[in-house]
């Protein structure tokens, strides 16, 4: 039997409609607000495929599940229009596919004419979970899930705290990383990179831009910096840096 079907998850599905407020980043025009959720019972990572709009991802110790606030925001100022671009172009949706937990929030490129529009993303997830995320451009804050992160990003700013392993591949944009507890490997194109307090090794695959990296428990590898300054300290390990 293929109980894949009967684990999509759009339930605890909630909208509310209204003008944009303090959290839209298109302050022009329309918002609609989604709650949504999925049982965590037996999930041991959880993927997110985003496309604009910030992201931000909280864990929870002692949750059973996973809970999503998303914020559909669109330049379109006539709500009767908005909401139909929304219906026929939007895919938001939370699932689960065997032992993974997987959401989806983006829009079909290419539709918007003189018009654009994003999903802001507010997430709660178990403590320890694994995380996989997939951004395609707006600010991103992984806090405290405990677990291992795997990024692709695409641009904006990155904030990471309180997680396991970490590996980020990053278009543009400044990277900041706290309190990891395994390895950090970073593969950046432009902007400034700082990382401070890691439990492993640290290796650095650089185009542009600042680095600075401190508290490091075992090896930092520099192994491309392109341009920008670079400032290591505090390093028990060796410190390896090529130009």
């Amino acid at each position: 039997m293929r109980k894949l079907i009967g684990f999509i998850v759009l339930a605890m599905f909630a909208a509310s409609f209204a003008y944009a407020d303090g959290h839209s980043d298109y302050t022009a025009g329309y918002q609609e607000v989604r709650d949504l959720s999925l049982d965590a019972d037996g999930l041991e990572r959880f993927s997110i495929e985003a496309g604009a709009g910030s992201l931000e991802v909280k864990g929870v110790d002692g949750a059973d599940g996973i809970s999503v606030t998303a914020i559909i925001q669109l330049e379109e100022r006539n709500e009767d229009r908005a909401r139909e671009l929304i219906e026929q172009r939007l895919t938001l949706t939370l699932e689960r596919r065997g032992d993974a937990g997987e959401l989806v929030a983006k829009f079909d490129s290419g539709w918007f004419g003189n018009s654009s529009g994003g999903v802001a993303l507010e997430v709660e997830v178990p403590h320890g979970m694994e995380l996989i995320v997939e951004d395609g451009s707006g600010s991103m804050k992984i806090l405290g899930t405990g677990g291992d992160v795997d990024i692709d990003d695409g641009s904006g700013s990155i904030m990471v705290t309180g997680v396991g392993a970490l590996g980020i591949e990053d278009g543009s944009g400044s990277i900041q990383v706290e309190d990891v507890d395994g390895d950090v490997n970073i593969v950046d194109g432009s902007g400034s990179i700082r990382i401070h307090g890691v439990a492993g090794n640290v290796t650095i695959d650089d185009g542009s831009g600042s680095i600075n990296v401190s508290d490091v428990d075992l090896d930092v590898i520099i192994e491309e910096d392109g341009s920008g300054g670079l400032n290591v300290s505090d390093v028990r390990g060796n410190v390896e840096a090529d130009g």
